[in-house]
């Protein structure tokens, strides 16, 4: 009688005990070395695999403890911006606070931060951040639900970091942009770096959202 694959493995998943009772097949059985192509015994390529299992899961367990690392420290940056927020007692001390917090502590470059709210003192009014912009822009800033991440938005702002925006000659490569949100889009914070990696597609965007939602709440005092 010929059996397949199929039957053998049946076999075998329904009689786990089998090679218990016939240990001298483990040492009989030859199978290639998927390394060296030398026929090893089953014992011997079973071990060769739980090696490269175990060295696998090692490397996992690497990169897990590399990103909580990471996380934790961007954690720590985020409390020291939290906590120098609260510190502020005025429109324009919160947006020197904020930008300055974003370049020095996460070494972003370029920080810049728009506003289509009203602003309630009439001389945070005439600051940058109350700069018009158009309404296809509001409408592009209001249509995203998550932080933009990317090498080329949809809308230009370029000119948000003053008249040179490249650092050491090099354009700005990387943008990221996220909508300040109360009840509607109040606004549009923007990051930007010359580094092409610095901010990319289908990046992580929670720490950014967070950011998002703390300056968005701290903007309320001063804005109607």
């Amino acid at each position: 009688m010929e059996l397949d694959d199929a039957t053998v493995a049946q076999f075998l998943r329904a009689d786990p005990q089998f090679f218990e009772r016939n240990l001298n097949l483990l040492e009989e059985i030859a199978l290639p070395d998927p390394h060296g192509g030398v026929a090893v015994s089953m014992t011997e390529r079973q071990q060769t695999v739980l090696r490269e299992k175990m060295r696998s899961l090692e490397g996992k367990l690497l990169d897990l403890l590399a990103f909580g690392e990471t996380n934790d420290i961007i954690g720590e940056r985020i409390h020291r911006l939290t906590c120098a927020i609260l510190e502020t007692t005025n429109f324009a001390s919160l947006i020197t606070t904020v930008v300055n917090n974003l370049r020095d502590d996460f070494q972003v470059p370029h920080v810049a931060i728009r506003l289509w709210a009203t602003a309630k003192s009439g001389d945070d009014a005439n600051l940058a951040q109350f700069a018009a912009v158009t309404e296809d822009f509001q409408q592009w800033a209001n249509g995203l639900t998550a932080p933009y991440c990317g090498h080329h938005p949809e809308i230009d702002v370029t000119d948000w970091f003053g008249t040179t925006p490249a650092e050491n000659g090099a354009p700005l490569q990387s943008f990221a942009l996220i909508p300040l949100r109360d009840e509607h889009t109040l606004g549009l914070l923007a990051l930007a770096s010359p580094d092409p990696q610095r901010f990319y597609p289908d990046m992580g965007v929670m720490f950014l959202q967070r950011i998002s939602d703390m300056l968005s709440a701290a903007l309320s005092r001063y804005i109607v």
